[in-house]
């Protein structure tokens, strides 16, 4: 699809097409930056705080010291997906970042088998220390921070956090598959500091994005949203989170499956790619067919400056091989498809 049309589609579908490229522009070239408002932080207390996480999550907590970070998945006896988070661990506590819509079902989770333990589960607001979730994403990001803070940004290791000014924290993570940087911040402050990096930035044309040239991007590296591109019934091992799941550890909620699964190498679903043809981002849910057979839902569909309409779909297995034709059935009608590897090769 040439950049014209793709331009034309943003516009219809988003009502602010230029600043969606725009700041896709930023993510892919220089940097974005982000006041993630669909994120929470929720602070993990008490003594037993570490070994309680330890069973309820797929990672090594009992391990993680003050200053390093995990990612985490909670999955349920089945190992059917509830949510991922970040866990940063602090002195004196274990700190959640996750998607604010997906908190209720890990709390209601975690709090069935919180029964004698010394625990306590605090979700941020008005008088916690850490509200704000900033994401800085894009290959200048590290020259950003620095920019922003007067000293090199980039920190060693894919999951490590310090301080930064202003009693904030700073994470190099990784996320859609390249270094990122995270920062949690109080909420006073967390608007300023979004002002301070896009500033210092300017020359380097970092800019505020938005969430839609955010999703682009993930969608583009084919990276799953819990929530979005998964259900109560996906297996984390569909969803391609492997890179969250400690293969070492002990027991906790959800490993027998897990490791049942990948010693038998039988899923028979898994996350995968659609390129769409068309003139139109069909809906999120639509069904993907290939011949007279069902074979998955269309999830996070998007239209890609440089790809064209793109979405993510857990197909069965019979449509895995890339290249593979499906059409794409929602109430506006038909659009053809083709499967494809993640992450969406460039077109450039």
């Amino acid at each position: 699809m040439d950049p014209a049309s793709s331009t034309a589609i943003l516009s219809r579908q988003n009502g602010g097409g230029a600043g969606v490229q725009a700041g896709y522009t930023a993510l892919r070239n220089s940097a974005g930056v982000r006041l993630c408002a669909e994120r929470t932080i929720v602070r993990i207390s008490g003594d037993d705080r570490a070994s309680f996480l330890h069973g309820m999550c797929s990672n090594d907590i009992t391990g993680l010291k003050p200053g390093g970070l995990a990612a985490v998945l909670f999955l349920t006896e089945r190992a059917h997906l509830i949510a991922d988070a970040i866990v940063w661990a602090t002195a004196d506590a274990l700190l959640l970042e996750m998607e604010r819509a997906l908190w209720p079902a890990v709390r209601a989770h975690l709090e069935r088998f919180l029964v004698a333990d010394d625990v306590e589960l605090e979700e941020s607001g008005a008088d916690a220390e850490y509200h704000g979730v900033i994401q800085i994403d894009g290959p200048r990001a590290a020259q950003a921070l620095a920019a922003a803070f007067g000293e090199p940004a980039a920190l060693t290791g894919a999951w490590r956090c310090g301080a930064a000014e202003g009693g904030a924290l700073v994470a190099q993570v990784t996320r859609w598959g390249a270094p990122a940087f995270t920062i949690l911040a109080e909420r006073e402050s967390a608007p300023q500091l979004v002002a301070r990096l896009v500033a210092a930035g300017a020359e380097r044309d970092v800019r505020a994005v938005s969430i839609e040239a955010a999703e682009i991007v993930r969608v583009e590296c084919g990276v799953a949203r819990a929530g979005v591109d998964t259900n109560d019934k996906t297996i984390a091992l569909e969803a391609r989170m492997e890179s969250a799941i400690s293969f070492g550890k002990g027991c906790y909620i959800g490993q027998e499956t897990v490791e049942r699964a990948t010693a038998r190498g039988a899923l028979k679903r898994r996350l995968m790619g659609l390129k769409i043809g068309g003139e139109r981002i069909p809906a999120a849910g639509a069904r993907v067919m290939l011949a007279d057979k069902e074979v998955g839902h269309l999830t996070s569909p998007v239209c890609s400056p440089r790809l064209g309409v793109l979405g993510l779909g857990i197909l069965h297995h019979s449509a895995w091989a890339a290249g593979t034709a499906v059409t794409i059935h929602d109430a506006d009608g038909e659009l053809p498809a083709a499967v494809c590897e993640l992450p969406f090769a460039s077109n450039r």
